[in-house]
């Protein structure tokens, strides 16, 4: 892999720096049960990196615009939340390493997540992370969420660094198609989505947890 220049990392947070894409699908199963729907899980796999509208604009398109997707998004938090609460919201390998060496080498730090600030918040301090961050972009504060690239051009103004100096960490095809969009430096950690056939175009690398990715960037410092 070529040597590049990071001088900024923006993180998206759902199976990037959480394991809770799998919580979701579990509880999206759920909510679908007790709407008499049967399981909605499967849909995640279509809707990665999606924020709120398009995934709302998802259901209505594959269900009918009748989909109580209001409903379905209440009660599917509703099972999230009594998940966390009895089991916690697991982390990603490497994550608190990755956070605390770019701590370290005053590499500065950023979110960029199709979650809700309130929700994406709450995660971060639960985690006792939130400080590392400079900023943090959520679904809400964009009008077009990933694919496009607003979410990531907004977080890198927030670190005042230019797109090309910047490492994007993601997960999903929609975030680094977003981060790749925006001009950045890309690179995939699988989570729920393992092949990368589709996006290798656009991809700076591809590795297999957070620990290889610190472990890269400090063989470049």
């Amino acid at each position: 892999m070529k040597k590049i220049k990071i001088k900024g990392v923006v993180f998206d947070m759902d199976g990037l720096m959480f394991d809770s894409e799998r919580i979701v699908q579990l509880s999206w199963d759920q909510a679908g049960e007790l709407m008499g729907l049967g399981r909605l899980g499967h849909n995640i796999y279509h809707t990665l990196g999606f924020n709120r509208e398009k995934r709302k604009e998802y259901f209505k398109e594959k269900y009918g615009e009748e989909f109580p997707f209001e409903k379905f998004q209440e009660l599917y938090r509703q099972c999230f939340q009594e998940y966390v609460k009895e089991n916690g919201l697991p982390v990603k390998e490497g994550l608190h390493e990755i956070l605390d060496f770019l701590w370290r080498e005053g590499i500065p730090m950023a979110v960029a997540t199709s979650s809700g600030q309130e929700h994406a918040e709450v995660n971060l301090k639960r985690e006792g992370i939130f400080q590392y961050f400079q900023a943090v972009i959520s679904g809400n504060m964009v009008s077009k969420g990933k694919p496009w690239p607003e979410i990531y051009e907004k977080a890198c103004r927030a670190l005042n660094l230019l797109p090309e100096q910047v490492l994007a960490l993601e997960d999903s095809y929609s975030g680094l198609r977003a981060a790749h969009a925006a001009g950045m430096i890309t690179v995939m950690v699988p989570d729920l989505l393992t092949d990368s056939s589709c996006v290798d175009e656009i991809l700076d690398g591809k590795m297999g947890s957070l620990l290889e990715v610190r472990d890269w960037i400090a063989s470049m410092r």
